[in-house]
């Protein structure tokens, strides 16, 4: 069998050992934890050694650094493809990290995690999500140049830097992978390499059991470059050549072509090259065995009695690359310095996005809504919010999964974000442009947001129908997870949208996400909370999602009662009782809030003094102080009714034992809004009869 990797590339036979020296500490890692994925990162080593030695402009001593190349691995469950080349670059993982694989407290987890591992830039493992956020960051990546630098010729800007990303079969049949990548083609993002691991071998062994299409032609279709790589040739075994001179040649090709993204195809034999598990899914996903462990080593020159071998030499050579980054930075520094001098105002923003803070403006740029009866649907008011913070937050963009009317997603007067030859009549727009339309890709969108969040520098919101949000949910729960801001417009957020019937009419969404760790849900009740939860969400820079409505409802008047500002704390007190302590208290959100407004001024004329909380936003309303959730909602008080259009689920631990419920826990129907509203009893007058019976159930 011919030795695993030639000198190509001008590698030495130091680069060769160091390679080989990467296959086995993947082994060794898998063997010793008992569980793991070897297979993928020993027949990625060469690649990935490519990358990190030779491709990418990176600074080991700084992984944050701003100019640095994006690295993607899609492919999360291959952890130690990138574990190993950040051990041997120096980014301060050690072999003790290597031995401590996917243990508890490790800085090596069974898949990369963000925030967690130095190096790692996001958490993958769910299939295509990294792929499709890898498409989100070259997005950021255009914005942000257009933002700060627009001016600058091709490559010569401080801003422009590439985004790598290592992709497998699993991650190229998951349907979000299409979705961004038909966006990607779409938006002709030039600054994104994908290098797809065509190993042909998944869990369920060879991959042709359920997946034979022409992949090539599938991204040649979407506007891809597409360059195949193929070590395997005709056949496998002894006839398998890892041409690092091929793969090299197509890298460069793929970064020097900025009209289009480059999608390489690397025909690879997973677990390479060890003697029986090759080209198997036996090592996909578990340890190759201590016997074909130490064959591989035999193989590789090693010694097959010691595990987690590294030569000095090898890890001296490797290190080298920290003297280049660096080199690579200072440079950075020099080209940043001359831009700073002839940006001062670009400056400044820079130096605001870098640390992630609000503008000083923003409060006075968030408008206020006069009282109205007729009012405003607070999808409506959240339109004339976004509008309103343009100028002041140039940082802040969007867009929906083309829902932008019904959303209320675009700016006015800012332009679409998409190249000029394919900008419309209705939308006029250019590569810089603000704008943005995801088309209807719902969970592609929501990945490509969680990418545009972590290249760092702006805000991105997106829309769709609240009960579109089932499509966004391995997005969502990925953002959260990765406590990344970003915001999600989701309109029509009940029954009250009507016609269109119960396929689009939310009932239990709010209490699912609710139930998301991390993420913040939020329904406001009018236009002016509208403002001020749009204002909370932005300075808190959490994951938020913004539940909005299609119908007007009432803007209440803040001369005669609370000022919305409460709202920022998640619940607060917007109508007093007559009584110095309620009798009954009515909890709402969103456009119920109007629905509690109505049932106390019947309760108050009954003379039972009735207090209205409004509740925009319950895991807001949790993080404040004990005295303050006491003094909304007092212990003493147990009559309390919760009113939202949506499945009673959950609401029992704010009304409690005595509490009554207004709700709705079945499917809605097509119908015009107050016949629903109506018929499935959210009105004033079942609001009034669940809190007599809340009443009396206390005297119970």
């Amino acid at each position: 069998m011919p030795r695993p990797v030639a000198k190509k590339a001008g590698w030495t036979d130091l680069d060769v050992r160091a390679v080989d020296t990467a296959r086995l500490l993947a082994a060794d890692s898998v063997q010793k934890c008992g569980s793991g994925h070897p297979g993928t990162a020993m027949a990625l080593a060469p690649a990935a050694y490519l990358l990190y030695q030779q491709l990418m402009t990176h600074d080991p001593s700084d992984p944050t650094w701003l100019g640095r190349d994006r690295f993607v691995l899609s492919v999360g469950h291959s952890s130690l493809t990138q574990y190993v080349q950040l051990f041997l670059s120096g980014y301060g993982l050690e072999l003790s990290d290597l031995k401590a694989l996917r243990t508890w407290g490790s800085l090596t987890p069974g898949h990369p995690e963000v925030h967690h591992t130095p190096g790692v830039e996001i958490t993958t493992g769910p299939l295509g999500s990294g792929f499709a956020s890898a498409v989100g960051m070259a997005m950021a990546q255009r914005r942000q140049r257009g933002l700060l630098d627009p001016e600058a010729k091709a490559g010569e800007s401080p801003f422009d830097h590439t985004i790598w990303c290592l992709a497998s079969d699993g991650d190229l049949q998951e349907g979000v992978s299409a979705e961004a990548s038909s966006l990607a083609g779409h938006q002709e993002l030039g600054h994104l390499n994908v290098i797809y691991d065509a190993n042909q071998i998944s869990i369920e062994d060879d991959t042709n059991i359920a997946f034979s299409e022409d992949v090539a032609a599938r991204y040649r279709a979407y506007g891809w470059d597409v360059i195949d790589v193929d070590w395997r040739g005709d056949g496998r075994g002894e006839d398998y050549v890892e041409d690092v001179d091929a793969l090299h040649a197509a890298c460069t090709r793929a970064k020097k072509n900025t009209s289009a993204p480059s999608l390489i195809v690397l025909h690879t034999i997973i677990a390479w090259p060890a003697p029986t598990k090759q080209d198997t899914g036996a090592s996909h996903g578990s340890a190759l065995g201590e016997e074909e462990v130490a064959q591989t080593k035999e193989l590789l020159g090693f010694d097959p009695k010691k595990s987690f071998a590294v030569e000095k030499a090898v890890l001296d050579r490797t290190r080298e690359v920290r003297k280049r980054g660096k080199a690579a930075h200072k440079q950075w520094d020099t080209k940043l310095a001359a831009w700073r001098k002839a940006n001062p105002e670009r400056s400044t923003l820079l130096d605001r996005l870098v640390d992630a803070t609000v503008p000083a403006g923003l409060g006075r740029a968030l408008p206020t809504f006069e009282a109205s009866e007729k009012g405003l649907a607070t999808r409506a008011a959240s339109g004339k919010v976004l509008t309103a913070l343009a100028d002041v937050m140039p940082e802040l963009w969007g867009g929906s999964a083309d829902l932008a009317g019904s959303n209320n997603t675009t700016m006015d007067g800012e332009p679409s974000f998409v190249p000029k030859s394919k900008q419309t009549g209705s939308f006029p727009g250019h590569e810089y442009g603000r704008t943005l339309h995801f088309g209807i890709r719902e969970n592609g969108m929501g990945m490509a947001m969680n990418g545009i969040a972590l290249e760092g520098l702006t805000r991105v919101y997106g829309g769709t129908f609240l009960t579109f949000s089932d499509y966004m949910r391995p997005a969502v729960r990925l953002a959260a997870l990765q406590q990344l801001p970003v915001t999600y417009v989701w309109t029509h957020d009940s029954i009250g949208l009507g016609e269109d019937g119960p396929t689009h009419q939310p009932i239990e969404h709010l209490a699912a996400l609710r139930a998301m760790p991390g993420l913040d849900v939020v329904r406001p009740g009018d236009a002016n909370e509208v403002s001020v939860c749009w204002g909370q969400i932005l300075k808190n820079g959490t994951t938020a999602a913004l539940a909005l409505s299609r119908q007007g409802t009432p803007t209440i008047d803040r001369t005669e009662f609370a000022s919305a500002k409460g709202a920022a704390k998640g619940a607060y007190v917007l109508a007093e009782s007559s009584t110095q302590v309620p009798e009954v208290i009515l909890v709402a959100t969103g456009t119920e809030v109007a629905v509690a407004m109505a049932a106390r001024v019947t309760l108050e004329k009954a003379k039972i003094g009735t207090r209205v909380v409004s509740m925009p936003c319950r895991e807001w309303f949790d993080q404040q102080t004990r005295a303050y959730r006491e003094k909304v909602l007092p212990a003493a008080v147990r009559a309390r009714v919760s009113v939202e259009a949506a499945t009673s689920f959950g609401w029992r631990e704010v009304v409690g034992d005595a509490g009554e419920i207004v709700g709705i826990d079945h499917f809605g129907a097509s119908a015009d809004q107050a016949t629903l509203y109506e018929k499935f009893g959210i009105t004033p007058a079942a609001v009034v009869k669940k809190a007599k019976a809340s009443i009396k159930n206390t005297k119970g």
